[in-house]
């Protein structure tokens, strides 16, 4: 019976393959670059007005008027109808400020938090701007025509992993009708991804991608594909590429030249022309959306490709977890009450509930967390593991996740061994917020934010409202690599203190291995080779490619971006781009 059943499937499965090799030899016309793009809003931004009038309160915002009170020490908060939005602040005699909080980007599935800078414009009257991230979505899918007549395609997708998540191999034509098959993620078993029809009359298809965000998208054949943002610098065969010194802004870099900074201009020309430059032929080539450079720290190198550039902000993954260990640091360097040996269960819940919980998590400390080393049962790469990152975040019966996380069992003594757990960054927010009284939020514009001059960031949320500190912040480029300086300058940015030499020199030294590499509070550490010899580097690291790497010896800072989600090629900036090319151009 078994041997009857396994051979009706064989053949079944034969007949799958002829039928996708009969429908693969589709019309020519499908041949070609396509692009599909959605904006999904959010509809309410502009100009935000604040009033008083008496005591009475009001907000005004794209058509919505809300009243409001004001609180203790003079904080306040309202929600405009529907749930479109957000914004909590404060007031006092001097000015007022406070965090928009839009519904989620489609990209990201978390609400984000913005600040909002208001200007005095009258007596009991303030205006601010309230800009939120763009939720937009872009697929590009070429689609070639090979020598035996069937189409291959591929999927990329800057702002996200859609194209590892669909791997898509081949496109099958039957009239207008469309399979488009591969594989999802790195499984080897080809099906039917997704289904399409092609529209022959005004030439583009809709792809119906019922399980992702936002449903069908209509791909429409890029005109010009020689001249595209599918392309690195815009052209499948762009000009040699010159060089251009970034320009002096407000945000407080200094600007400089890579002459001045004794870096050749030789092997980064090389870097661009040879690794970045070349079309895609697979999801998995090298995609890189930016590339800075800071020596001496001074900014010497800014370009961006693909179409992004230094006024739009880019998805920082778990680099951004290197936040978390600035956020410590800086709080204890303004002398609020917390540090490396805070305890996690007796802060969090209080001495007589701490005193139920085993003994190892009454062990546990701030320190742990940071270092990956908690015990908890938690590895982001053990889908069986409760503390999953997906898992936790999946999962719905428990929307608070630190106390989601605090009652996660303990695989392992507090710093018997430290793996990779994004839960562990995250409750540190918690504890940062219990023993000090304020907002991780708040301890970020307030400590780090605004002495750093960054005006403009995102910060994900958690379902309870708390900020995330697994990962997934959103940065303009030139504010994020501004962490590394700081570090780099031994704690301090434009003069200001912002964290401590000690805390620079244990947060990037090597407290612990995940796996085989270097781990200090948060930020990752490793050697590199460099003329003779070798050069240590700390780094921040990011799915995609999110990468800020300071290597004090050479007075050097890096700042990659890029959009190789979920892909190996991710690593190649970082294994390649770095010694291949850049350290090859600083002298």
């Amino acid at each position: 019976m078994k041997s009857a059943r396994f051979i009706l499937v064989f053949l079944l499965s034969i007949v799958t393959v002829l039928n996708y090799n009969h429908n693969a030899h589709a019309d020519q016309e499908l041949a070609g670059l396509w692009q599909a793009q959605k904006n999904f809003g959010p509809q309410v931004r502009g100009n935000l007005i604040i009033t008083r009038d008496s005591n009475n309160w009001s907000a005004d915002i794209a058509g919505y008027s809300m009243a409001f009170n004001v609180g203790p020490e003079g904080h306040f908060s309202f929600t405009v109808p529907g749930d479109r939005g957000r914004f909590e602040g404060r007031v006092d005699a001097r000015k007022l400020a406070g965090h928009w909080t839009q519904p989620a980007p489609i990209q990201v599935g978390q609400r984000m938090s913005s600040p909002v800078h208001f200007s005095s414009t009258g007596k009991n009257k303030w205006s601010g701007e309230v800009i939120p991230r763009e939720s937009e979505y872009t697929l590009f899918m070429p689609i070639t025509q090979r020598d035996d007549g069937t189409l291959s395609a591929f999927i990329r997708n800057p702002d996200r992993n859609l194209g590892v998540q669909y791997n898509l191999d081949f496109v099958s034509s039957n009239e207008n009708h469309l399979e488009f098959v591969g594989a999802y993620f790195y499984n080897k078993d080809k099906q039917v991804l997704f289904e399409g029809l092609y529209h022959e009359n005004g030439d583009y298809f809709t792809a119906f991608l019922n399980s992702f965000r936002g449903g069908s998208y209509d791909f429409h054949r890029v005109q010009d594909p020689e001249h595209s943002d599918f392309n690195a610098r815009g052209s499948e065969d762009p000009a040699p590429y010159t060089y251009r010194a970034p320009p002096q802004l407000d945000d407080g870099w200094k600007a400089s030249t890579l002459e001045k900074a004794n870096m050749r201009f030789g092997p980064i020309r090389e870097m661009i022309e040879q690794e970045i430059d070349p079309v895609a032929s697979s999801v998995h080539d090298l995609n890189v959306h930016g590339v800075l450079i800071a020596r001496n720290s001074k900014l010497v190198f800014e370009q961006y490709f693909h179409g992004f550039h230094r006024d739009q902000p880019h998805d920082t993954r778990s680099a951004s977890k290197s936040m978390a260990s600035m956020l410590v640091g800086a709080a204890s360097q303004a002398k609020l009450p917390v540090g490396l040996n805070t305890p996690v269960y007796l802060t969090l819940l209080g001495e007589e509930e701490a005193s139920k919980v085993e003994q190892r998590k009454q062990d546990m400390t701030l320190e742990h967390l940071l270092t990956m080393s908690s015990g908890f049962y938690c590895d982001d790469n053990d889908q069986n593991a409760p503390g999953n990152e997906n898992t936790m975040q999946e999962q719905e019966d428990e929307p608070d996740w630190y106390r989601y996380t605090l009652n996660l069992p303990m695989a392992m003594e507090p710093g018997e061994k430290a793996i990779y757990c994004s839960a562990n960054t995250n409750l540190s927010g918690a504890v940062l917020t219990a023993a000090t009284g304020h907002s991780v939020r708040d301890i970020f514009a307030k400590y780090i934010a605004e002495p750093l001059g960054i005006k403009r960031y995102y910060l994900g949320l958690q379902p309870s409202g708390e900020v995330y500190l697994g990962g997934g912040a959103q940065w303009l480029p030139r504010d994020f690599m501004k962490l590394g300086q700081v570090m780099l300058n031994g704690g301090t940015w434009n003069g200001k203190r912002i964290v401590s030499k000690e805390w620079v020199r244990s947060s990037i030294d090597n407290q612990v291995k995940i796996g085989d590499r270097d781990y200090g509070y948060q930020w990752w550490s490793k050697e590199y080779p460099y003329k003779e010899g070798t050069v240590r580097a700390f780094f921040a690291g990011g799915n995609g490619g999110q990468l800020v790497i300071g290597i004090p010896e050479l007075d050097l800072l890096v700042a990659f971006y890029g959009g190789n989600y979920s892909s190996s090629a991710s690593r190649r900036s970082q294994s390649v781009l770095l010694p291949e090319y850049i350290l090859k151009a600083v002298d």
